[in-house]
């Protein structure tokens, strides 16, 4: 069935670039806390009408023995980033990690309405559960939370913060001078909840969000991850490494939406993916090499661990394949099951599985000139594999300036992506409707 909408696409930014080696790379600024970059990278993602930047977090420090060798350890808390580039930005989206392992709903509601109102309506917050287990002992914690539990409590963080964003009617605050009246308290709704995890009284303290709320992402690809992904969000984004597998991704988490009522159109499916461009295949591979050339094997191994499940795999022959390892309760289950596949489909040793996910730990990675990842995009979309892509590049800020002067106008050329922007809001730019305001649960 032919495809009438155009594709959306992210860029999602990493400190350095998403290469693990990127940091090494001559092109690589060495401050990571440089706002001036961040303001050239978010400048060069507008012109290009990149519907939004994506920013990932963590709340704590890379834990291996070889971290002082990656560049994990220095970097913004993103929506203090975020509400800083919202000033210097007009059009592009603004999305945000937040945990709800390790963080209070209170919080994230506030934060992001917050956001949205700041940005005129261009906020998102990517809903996570921790996979890093050493966060737990940031948070006075001696156990990061079990899979189950994440999801569980994860679940009723989003209920909460959703009837946070709904603590108020869209024309609740009047400032009547004249009466001395700043809101009408029929137009109020507290949320009294009390359940498993949280008990949050409410209202929110911030008008409601000038998209009705802010955009809501999800990144889990396990089984929980694509139930809670069909029960709360806009936007679903994803590890899939090749077509035949994002294609029944795609189409499960769709099923998923009519089983809780909710009309197809409104969630986009949008895998990541690392591109390498060039003007021939074989500048694009000489590209991506250089980066290859620059990771150290001990450090592709220590990010396969992390990957797969906060696993130390030190001690392991790299030479050997990967090991029986038990299934990761407190890692992303599905990031595991994708790298066990990789490794058996392709009989890698150890140390190549590392090299091989240490630009895009798992997500597609395609390497060529703009017309053949054009191709790529294009037969990703139209084969219902994707509704767009969240846009990871080795390295910042060069890579992305490569895309934007490439890949973006081939994409438009084949009308595929937008020339210009043509709403104001994060939720235009997707093609999603703002929520009508609908007053918050109130559970006992």
């Amino acid at each position: 069935m032919p495809r009438n909408e155009q594709l959306s696409l992210g860029a999602f930014i990493h400190p350095a670039g998403h290469h693990v080696a990127a940091w090494r790379h001559p092109q690589v600024a060495p401050d990571p806390l440089d706002i001036q970059q961040y303001i050239q990278i978010a400048k060069t993602a507008e012109r290009a009408c990149f519907d939004m930047l994506f920013f990932a977090d963590s709340l704590a420090v890379f834990d291996s023995v070889e971290a002082h060798k990656m560049a994990r350890s220095n970097y913004f808390e993103p929506v203090t980033l975020l509400a800083s580039l919202a000033a210097v930005t007009q059009h592009i989206g603004l999305i945000a990690t937040a945990t709800t392992s390790y963080n209070q709903p209170y919080h994230i509601a506030r934060q992001f309405a917050s956001l949205d109102h700041l940005s005129g309506g261009r906020a998102g917050w990517n809903l996570v559960t921790s996979d890093a287990a050493n966060e737990a002992a940031n948070f006075n914690r001696h156990q990061h939370f079990s899979h189950q539990e994440r999801y569980l409590r994860a679940a009723e963080f989003y209920r909460v913060v959703e009837g946070l964003w709904n603590s108020w009617e869209d024309d609740a605050f009047i400032y009547d001078k004249a009466s001395g009246q700043t809101y009408r308290p029929e137009k109020m709704h507290p949320l009294h909840h009390r359940g498993d995890y949280f008990q949050v009284s409410g209202p929110l303290n911030i008008a409601r969000s000038p998209q009705g709320k802010p955009v809501v992402v999800q990144a889990g690809s396990s089984e929980a991850g694509k139930a809670l992904a069909a029960k709360t969000a806009d936007l679903v984004f994803t590890a899939q490494s090749d077509l035949k597998k994002a294609k029944e991704f795609y189409q499960d988490v769709r099923q998923r939406l009519s089983a809780c009522q909710r009309p197809e159109n409104s969630l986009k499916i949008m895998p990541g993916v690392l591109l390498v461009t060039g003007q021939s295949r074989q500048e694009a591979e000489e590209k991506y090499q250089q980066f290859q050339q620059l990771v150290q094997p001990e450090v592709g191994i220590a990010l396969l661990g992390r990957m797969l499940g906060n696993f130390d795999l030190s001690g392991y022959p790299q030479d050997q394949p990967l090991p029986e390892l038990p299934l990761s309760d407190s890692g992303q289950q599905s990031r595991q099951a994708l790298l066990r596949g990789i490794a058996a489909s392709e009989n890698l040793t150890l140390a190549e599985l590392g090299l091989r996910i240490a630009g895009g730990r798992g997500h597609h990675t395609v390497i060529g000139t703009a017309q053949q990842i054009a191709d790529e995009l294009q037969c990703w979309f139209e084969e219902y594999a994707a509704d767009g892509f969240n846009i990871m590049v080795p390295h910042l800020p060069a890579g992305l300036d490569d895309i934007a002067r490439t890949v973006i106008p081939e994409l438009q050329r084949r009308g595929l992506f937008r020339k210009s922007y043509q709403g104001k809001t994060l939720r235009s730019h997707l093609g999603l409707t703002p929520p009508p305001f609908h007053p918050p649960f109130e559970s006992q």
